[in-house]
């Protein structure tokens, strides 16, 4: 027989497409062939599989060879398809049986010494193969961990092709000596993409940043507490050193674990990105993402060449995007994220085609309030000129800020109240089992829908079947008339006071929860008492 078939899987941003490696030899001129729309790393497999079968002892087929990626409309990059390229000829040589690979799905680079070398995204394209109804794939040894999260799959990780071809022939498998350790050429470079999950080698277990090392700031404490509660994002403004980053820094921590469909998301995301740590195949807790200020759109929102990748808002997919020096950043930059704030994904489209990517994350932006920091301080005197201070604020347009839905401005703390906030305040896990209870009222009142926070619910779903308690919105309502708030404003104002009632154990939420709302909305004091709220809302403002 000189025709065998496998299988691999194309990925086409997250998502994985099974794509049918088939492999003809015919007699002719020695000669290989690939077709079906290869990209150039995947066009240079033809050398790295003729020199991995010839240093694995297998003599490389004299006659015509021709390899077909199917389906051929599909894009196809990298070196993921090399082990079933190599497969694909060894099963038309006849040097192992054709119908052992048929069912089979490889996803694997091959070295010239015919190792077997991890890849990027080997979770979602196991999640593809199980899906199109494959029950057996083969991966690399150091992947198999990150293969076997996806149910109902038999995994198969291998070192070399030579154990790949002892296993399939039924002959003593090799031994392998396992890969040297060093740096993992399948990890990029993140660009200032970091995750709150992740550490240098060796380094040990990384600390989790705690809410008691920050000092005072009640005020947005409790803007980090709703935030986390109901899911809203926050806007943090102040001057240099007031701690805005270390409250953002606080925030995955206050989030609930992820679910199990949650954590496949999330490290599908980064299994593409190639961002996932070694030993640790599982993302289970929010990831947190912070990209430098001179990020671009294809860094922020994702691309690149070729078949986009993910961006930093995919990185951040279930858990918290930061925003550093925020009026820093191109305002093209910050208005690329609009679309996917509204809707929980990003759609990138290049030449090469349109991937879909998700995006549901938490938006922390912050800020100071002035390009010197100093503006509306008493730390010392602005010297920004009035016009620099208009431009430093416009990179924060009008449509971005209106849907952040907390707006709170830090100050600079004190020595006094430095020093005696020394081990007075909150700790994580303590605000953090008061965001589990809230998040459960919420979800006990949504049961049966497709929502599980309040920032989800559409603004008229919450009007006509949750209605809050008589005359809570009046103040809400003036507003709007006056054209403080829009109506997309009056939505979020709604949906963010019942998050401070499902922390307060209110039922419905009332006008103090409502005029609470709309104060961390505008930033405007209108005297409201947030001592509704259990503790942290309940220290005042």
């Amino acid at each position: 027989m000189t025709f065998a078939r496998t299988c691999s899987v194309a990925l086409v941003g997250v998502e994985g497409v099974p794509v049918e490696v088939q492999a003809d030899l015919e007699p002719g001129i020695a000669t290989f062939t690939l077709v079906g729309l290869p990209d150039k790393s995947l066009s240079e497999s033809k050398d790295r599989v003729r020199a991995a079968l010839a240093n694995s002892g297998v003599e490389w087929p004299q006659r015509k060879l021709t390899v077909g990626l199917s389906p051929a409309s599909v894009p196809k990059a990298g070196s993921g398809f090399d082990l079933a390229v190599a497969c694909a000829v060894l099963g038309a040589a006849e040097r192992i049986d054709p119908r052992e690979i048929a069912g089979l799905m490889m996803i694997g680079e091959l070295g010239l010494d015919g190792r077997v070398r991890p890849v990027r995204g080997v979770l979602p394209a196991v999640l593809a193969a199980a899906e199109a109804g494959y029950r057996q794939v083969v991966v690399p040894e150091s992947a198999a961990a990150e293969a076997a999260l996806v149910p109902d799959v038999s995994v198969l990780g291998v070192r070399s092709l030579r154990q790949l071809i002892a296993v399939l022939g039924d002959e003593p498998v090799p031994e392998e000596p396992p890969a040297e350790p060093g740096h993992d050429p399948t990890v990029p470079d993140t660009f200032g993409l970091v995750s709150s999950q992740s550490s240098l080698p060796g380094s040990g277990p990384v600390r989790v940043p705690d809410l008691s090392d920050v000092a005072g700031q009640r005020r947005a404490r409790s803007a980090l507490e709703i935030s986390a509660a109901g899911g809203h994002h926050l806007f943090l403004k102040g001057p240099p050193g007031a701690g805005k980053t270390m409250l953002a820094e606080r925030l995955p921590g206050l989030l609930p674990p992820l679910s199990r469909q949650e954590s496949l998301e999330a490290t599908a995301v980064h299994s593409v990105a190639g961002a996932l740590e070694a030993g640790q195949p599982l993302i289970d807790r929010p990831p947190y993402c912070s990209p430098h200020h001179s990020a671009t759109i294809a860094a922020l929102a994702g691309g690149g060449s070729g078949v986009p990748r993910p961006g930093a808002v995919s990185l951040a997919h279930r858990g918290v995007l930061f925003v550093d020096e925020a009026a820093e950043c191109s305002a093209r930059v910050l208005d690329a994220l609009r679309q996917p704030l509204e809707s929980g994904y990003v759609v990138v489209a290049r030449a090469a085609g349109m991937v879909r990517m998700p995006a549901s994350f938490l938006l922390v932006l912050a800020a100071n309030p002035c390009p010197c920091g100093r503006f509306g301080t008493a730390a010392g005197v602005c010297e920004c000129r009035p016009s620099t201070v208009r431009r430093y604020r416009a990179r924060l347009s009008g449509p971005l800020m209106d849907r952040v839905d907390l707006r709170v401005a830090v100050e600079p703390l004190a020595r006094a109240e430095l020093m005696a906030a020394a081990g007075a305040t909150e700790t994580t896990a303590v605000v953090a089992e008061r965001v589990r209870a809230a998040r459960e009222r919420a979800s006990a009142r949504y049961a049966g829908s497709h929502w599980s926070t309040n920032s989800q619910v559409p603004g008229h779903t919450l009007r006509s079947h949750y209605p809050v308690a008589d005359g809570a919105l009046s103040q809400a309502e003036r507003e709007m008339e006056r054209g403080l708030l829009t109506a997309r404003g009056l939505d979020r104002v709604l949906r963010v006071a019942w998050t401070v009632a499902d922390l307060a154990g209110h039922d419905r939420p009332d006008r103090e929860d409502v005029d609470w709302a709309l104060e961390l909305r505008t930033g405007i004091s209108r005297g409201a008492a947030p001592g509704a709220t259990p503790v942290s809302l309940g220290e005042g403002v």
